[in-house]
């Protein structure tokens, strides 16, 4: 190998690791406010694990599968097969909303335990719905 080869490698080799290390990389605040809710025994019970994103100026950015785009009760199908199709005055559907807003508070309030942040506001989690089959149609702006 000539030199500028191994120069080339060398420095490619560099530039990949520290990508890689970049985008593992997990804020330390944002790791712990996420163990707290990886560690809950009543969240972990719950097919959808709720997580931090960003925390910024006090206020933590936390995943949610339902929102005005992507309401509660297509939400719950994708968690509860056995809800999906079912009419949205449907008593078990109900009772899963009901469930699914307990488990949501639930986890606001984990993280809101913490000195670190005085709010929460949530996101809709696009990712887990595309890996479950939805499509969220973007909101015009």
């Amino acid at each position: 190998m000539d030199r500028f080869t191994r120069n080339y490698s060398i420095a490619l080799g560099i530039v990949i690791l520290a990508l890689i290390a970049l985008f593992m990389y997990e804020d330390p605040q944002l790791a712990e406010l996420n163990e707290l809710l990886v560690k809950d025994t009543r969240l972990t019970t719950y097919p959808y694990r709720f997580r931090v994103l960003r925390l910024e100026n006090r206020t933590a950015t936390m995943t949610t599968p339902r929102s005005a785009d992507f309401p509660a009760y297509r939400a719950l199908g994708l968690l509860f097969p056995s809800l999906a199709g079912l009419p949205q005055d449907d008593d078990r559907l109900m009772r899963g909303q009901l469930e699914m807003a307990r488990i949501q508070e639930h986890a606001m309030n984990i993280v809101l335990e913490s000195d670190q942040v005085g709010h929460v506001i949530w996101e809709l989690d696009t990712n887990w719905l595309e890996r479950h089959g939805a499509y969220v149609e973007p909101a015009p702006y």
